[in-house]
């Protein structure tokens, strides 16, 4: 029954406001749960003494800019205007109200002290709590925390492997691995790796895993366990139920006895269709079948053993990998945070100052918690009491915990539902309406997700039940449509999804959204879209190793840092701004008296770079070409050089070659010079890189790698090639930046979590995701038995643990790793159900779904066959079962035209060569201002501070800038003013280089160190260029700022550590007249409006990559020593 203002959970949001009581709140899709974060936090900011008594935690940046805009927008609505209209705004509205008048009344002045809101992500909690104790976290130093640190999860496992040359216990460890592994090291290196990111789940079971009989006996309890569940469900009056007595084999033997092999029962067994209709029976017994045996054979229990006692080896060298690069990931960082904190009965000085200073926790998003995190919050709420006045406030959505792949785990939140967290006990209470989507799409949902949910929830496999919602807004026209297709007719699904774009577009208006599971489905729907001119934003979809533009990119920098690299050097070659033909090709680098082809059609074909190396041949060229040509053993660009070997090449082609010769001629003779980021940026723009570009996308495309290589380089190289190369294929291409807002947006189902459309188009659900790859090994956590109520303890010790290594290489199928593969591919078909969920809720008005199955004519009937296993269609099938039926019944001559379905034609080789023209040269650069040295007559008429106008001004500052950055990247240690004088030279060559005249280098080289000599020495400048968190230099982003199209570069980025974000924007101005003061006010009002611009930028454009959302804008002079800063201004 509703409440009085038409909201059925009234009662339950109001009793979430009780200051004085702890909860945990449910909250599904569309239900309001960041409002009523928002209520609470300003209700209890009206309750304490202090703001930062206060602490707000979430688990993305993008939450938490959210949540701090949102409560510092209800504080300015609730200081400015009159309470809205709104039942839930107006109650919004007057805690806000009531937190200003407490704030008066203790003179925080929040309006102007924002980073008193102790609103932050949960790494940021912990990078702060390992800042506090840098001993205690065994941190020292803070380190510089890493999204993607793969590249030191490699490197710790090829340490580990290396102990192979030791002759002690790690060295024989490691040779038992490998004899399981067939000797593989790159095998070896890479499930080590993986089990690396994978630790914050399985470092709790390395010191239970290696007792051996304890594992085996969990291994026959899991055995019994079964067996006990069949005899439960088995009917008492059945002559064939088994005998208490009964084994696992005795039971194993009925299973055979009474099922068929795909596990339905026997139609012409009596006793089996005595049973039909029994489905927990049947569904029991045909899972005892694959039941593990109860102990390890003797060669599993030594690989199991040697992994055991091989990881914490690799941990070790995991922490000196982190410590040598100074950079950690995010479980580094929280454990480390755990150990700052202390034991519950030895704390530390800061964990008691925590218990002191935070009297209210609220978290956000709980069901995505993982054990550390999990662990994290026990401890800060470990010493509180009943009744004390410090409460806990934990909100999320158990039906949309979909990160299992970023180790959340779902049964944390329910365990907390049930159990509580350390001493506090949570009340629980869950909301049920739907502000979002209109009655029609929840009146669906509600009905299809009761049967696609599990009935029952269990903890241990993260068994999520369906909580239904009620709609606020009424039905409307349309709601959820079923589109069914048969047997991989994927061409006709995307015209489908195109035609339904159009009509979204065109009749129902409003917001568009595609969402895909895996962004493999979309290569058939983006051609789709493209074939009738829709525009799209892709977000996150296409990998950036995949663009043509930087392959091209990739190739350039392998032929720089190796130029014996002949691949690299080829696809120079045949890259756009060249353009060889094959046939110029194979007369520069072919038809030698040596070897044969060193550089294989396989290699050739594999590097996207030249997928088009062999246009002119027929289908199989390259494998001809590879077994045919022979090639002159001298590297490419000696054949260059050579100019016998370029008079074989066409005119065209040695006309394009020379020129490229020429440009690369220059980079390698200044190999040794500068950072490999400005070589090949350098090279690309000489060769007419830009002009290559099909549009500004590409250009983008460009700038991500530039910003990556700079990132990954190494003292001016790359010193882990395949590793760069893996962490370009882990990075995402820019989406159109031509797009508008308006476009319809494509994302991956998990990038659009927290989002909302008005038409959602889900595809490709018939498709089967992949098998995973193998893990180094398995584990499982398995309930334990009953006990009494209360007997939690007992409860714990009893839980079974299952372990099995990885399966022996060329080794038949390991039944104990295969049987929990199956334990956790049925977590996995849980959380399938709460993907679909989630792709579901995201519709505001119209729903569309749209998937595939086999079908087939069987004696004169079409039959369906059900959807691939794992596929989200298998999860909804009962529910779309009927609308597939009906369509296949009105179209049964898909049936026959499916079994003769020829292979999808993908296109073949691109047979088009792109390139610039033959004598393409830069364009005619408009002529630079002109800089004379003022008569001293003029000097005294002139204002000084616009005597450095002009193309000179530009030229210093782009060298200090340039300087500014690497000091702030080497570290204020490093520099002192003697290096600066030392340097003159340096800065002498970079001014001409940069075309300054002559006679103005003197001048302008004491400028840079002018500016540069203030900026070490200036106690403000040492402050922005010293260790801050989340720091970047010379920061470029594009971004749509109020319909136009931005591209622009932060000088300076960071976090204080009061948690603010400062963008701060260097400048050379100089003013040597009166009043500086003056003159810096003008100058903030001058650059006001191009801060403000970077600052919309980074909270648009992207938000998971800008540091805590309360900002200070700041321009810093280092001529002047001056300084400027602002808040942001909305």
């Amino acid at each position: 029954m509703n409440g009085a203002d038409g909201i059925a959970d009234i009662e339950q949001r109001r009793r979430a406001l009780d200051p004085s009581t702890s909860f945990i709140v449910q909250a599904p899709a569309g239900s309001g749960k960041t409002e009523l974060l928002i209520q609470r936090y300003l209700m209890l900011l009206a309750c304490v003494e202090r703001p930062e008594e206060i602490t707000a935690i979430t688990f993305t940046r993008k939450a938490a800019a959210e949540m701090r805009s949102r409560v510092l927008a209800a504080l300015a609505d609730a200081r400015q205007g009159p309470p809205p209209a709104e039942a839930h705004r107006a109650l919004t509205w007057e805690h806000a109200r009531s937190a200003l008048e407490h704030d008066r009344r203790h003179g925080w002045r929040l309006e102007d002290n924002p980073a008193r809101l102790r609103i932050q992500t949960i790494d940021a909690l912990c990078a702060s709590l390992t800042r506090h104790m840098p001993v205690m976290s065994a941190f020292g130093a803070q380190p510089e925390s890493m999204d993607d640190a793969l590249p030191l999860y490699r490197e710790a496992a090829r340490a580990t492997l290396a102990l192979i040359e030791d002759e002690g216990a790690a060295g024989e460890l490691v040779a038992r691995l490998l004899a399981h592994l067939d000797n593989n090291l790159a095998v070896a290196e890479g499930l080590i790796a993986d089990m690396l990111a994978r630790r914050d789940h399985w470092l709790r079971t390395l010191s239970a895993g290696r007792d051996r009989e304890a594992l085996e006996g969990a291994l026959r309890e899991e055995r019994q366990a079964h067996v006990a569940r069949v005899m439960a469900l088995w009917p008492a009056d059945s002559a064939l139920r088994p005998s208490a007595e009964a084994t696992v084999e005795d039971c194993r033997h009925l299973a055979e006895t009474l099922l068929t092999r795909a596990g339905t029962w026997r139609k012409r067994r009596p006793e089996a269709q005595a049973l039909d209709g029994n489905e927990p029976l049947r569904t029991a017994l045909h899972a005892l079948r694959r039941l593990p045996p109860g102990a390890y054979s003797a060669q599993q229990w030594d690989a199991l053993e040697a992994i055991l006692r091989l990881l914490p080896v690799a941990l070790a060298e995991l922490k000196l990998a982190f410590g040598a690069h100074g950079r950690a990931d995010f479980v580094e960082i929280a454990q480390g945070a755990l150990a700052a904190l202390g034991e519950s009965d030895a704390p530390t000085d800061l964990m008691l100052s925590l218990d002191y200073r935070i009297r209210h926790i609220l978290v956000d998003e709980f069901q995505d918690t993982s054990f550390t995190q999990y662990r994290l919050l026990q401890k800060l709420t470990e010493g509180w009491e009943a009744g004390d006045g410090r409460t806990l406030f934990l909100v999320g959505d158990p039906m949309q915990s979909i990160y299992r792949f970023r180790e959340a785990e779902v049964g944390l939140f329910l365990k907390a539902r049930s159990e509580g967290i350390g001493c506090v006990r949570l009340e629980a209470l869950r909301l049920s309406a739907n502000f979002r989507s209109q009655a029609n799409i929840v009146e669906w949902v509600n009905g299809a997700f009761s049967r696609v949910m599990p009935a029952q929830e269990q903890v241990a496999s993260g068994a999520v039940p369906y909580s239904p919602s009620q709609a606020v807004h009424r039905a409307l026209d349309g709601g959820v449509s079923v589109h069914a297709f048969f047997n991989g007719d994927s061409a006709a699904e995307a015209a489908r999804v195109a035609a339904l774009v159009q009509k979204a577009q065109q009749v129902a208006g409003g917001t568009v959204a595609v969402l895909v599971r895996n962004r493999s489905h979309l290569e058939d729907i983006v051609p789709a879209l493209k074939r009738v001119g829709l525009r799209f934003r892709a977000i996150e979809i296409e990998p950036l190793g995949h663009r043509q533009a930087v392959q091209d990119l990739l190739a350039l920098t392998r032929a720089l840092a190796h130029p014996a690299d002949r691949l690299a050097w080829l696809a120079v070659l045949r890259a756009p701004w060249c353009g060889l033909t094959l046939a110029d090709l194979h007369a520069l680098a072919g038809e030698g008296r040596a070897t044969p082809a060193a550089v294989s059609a396989e290699a050739l074909t594999r590097s996207s770079a030249i997928n088009d190396l062999f246009p002119e041949t027929l289908a199989g060229a390259p494998a001809r070409v590879a077994r045919h040509a022979q090639t002159d053993p001298r590297t490419v660009w000696e054949l260059l050089n050579d100019e016998a070997r370029l008079a074989r090449v066409s005119a065209d082609g040695g006309a394009r070659a020379v020129r490229v010769r020429e440009v690369l001629r220059r980079a390698l003779a200044q190999r040794l010079r500068g950072s490999l980021r400005d070589r090949v940026e350098n090279v690309w723009l000489a060769l007419g890189g830009p002009a290559c570009a099909q549009d500004d996308t590409e250009l983008e495309d460009a700038d991500v790698y530039f910003e990556y290589l700079e990132e990954r380089e190494d003292s001016g190289e790359i010193v882990d090639f395949a590793a760069f190369e893996e962490g370009v294929a882990r990075l995402f291409a820019m989406p159109d930046v031509t797009a508008q807002p308006g476009d319809v947006q494509i994302l991956t189902i998990h990038k659009a979590k927290g989002l909302e459309f008005d038409t959602v188009i889900l595809p490709g659900l018939g498709s089967v995701p992949r098998r995973r790859d193998p893990r180094l090994f398995l584990w499982m956590e398995r309930p334990a038995r009953r006990f009494r109520a209360g007997d939690a303890a007992q409860a714990q010790a009893a839980s079974r643990l299952l372990l099995a290594p990885v399966r022996e290489t060329g080794a038949p199928r390991d039944p104990i790793y295969d049987y929990i593969v199956e334990l956790d591919e049925e977590k996995e078909s849980y959380e399938s159900a709460r993907l679909l969920y989630v792709a579901a809720t995201r519709a505001r008005k119209e729903l569309h779904l749209l998937g595939d199955t086999k079908m087939a004519a069987e004696g004169g009937q079409v039959v369906l066959k059900p959807p691939g296993a794992g596929s989200l269609l298998e999860r909804l099938w009962p529910v779309v079962c009927e609308a597939f039926e009906a369509r296949a019944a009105h179209a049964p001559s898909l049936a026959a035209a499916g079994e003769a379905n020829e292979p999808r034609d993908n296109g073949g080789i691109n047979q088009e060569l792109r390139r610039l023209a033959t004598d393409w040269s830069y364009p005619v650069l408009p002529q630079p201002a002109s800089w004379q040295e003022p008569r001293p007559a003029m000097l005294e008429r002139m204002d000084i501070e616009f005597s450095w106008a002009g193309e000179v001004a530009r030229q210093v500052g782009n060298v200090v800038h340039r300087w500014l950055q690497r000091i702030a990247e080497d570290g204020l240690e490093r520099w002192d003013r003697a290096r600066l004088e030392s340097m003159q030279e340096v800065f002498l060559r970079q001014l001409a280089g940069l075309g300054m005249d002559e006679g103005t280098l003197r001048a302008a080289a004491g400028r840079v160190s002018s500016a540069l000599r203030h900026a070490i020495e200036d106690p403000r400048g040492r402050w922005l260029l010293g260790p801050q968190r989340e720091s970047r230099n010379e920061y470029r982003l594009g971004a749509l700022i109020d319909g136009e199209r931005r591209h622009l570069i932060v000088d300076r980025m960071f976090l204080d550590q009061h948690g603010v974000r400062w963008i701060v924007d260097y400048k050379t101005s100089a003013h040597e007249g009166g009043d500086s003061d003056a003159f810096l006010d003008r100058e903030r009002e001058r650059y006001r409006a191009q801060l403000e611009r970077y600052r919309k930028a980074l909270a648009g454009t992207a938000p998971d990559a800008a540091g805590e959302p309360a900002t200070q804008l700041g321009l810093y002079f280092p001529l002047l020593s001056g300084w400027r800063d602002w808040q942001e201004s909305g």
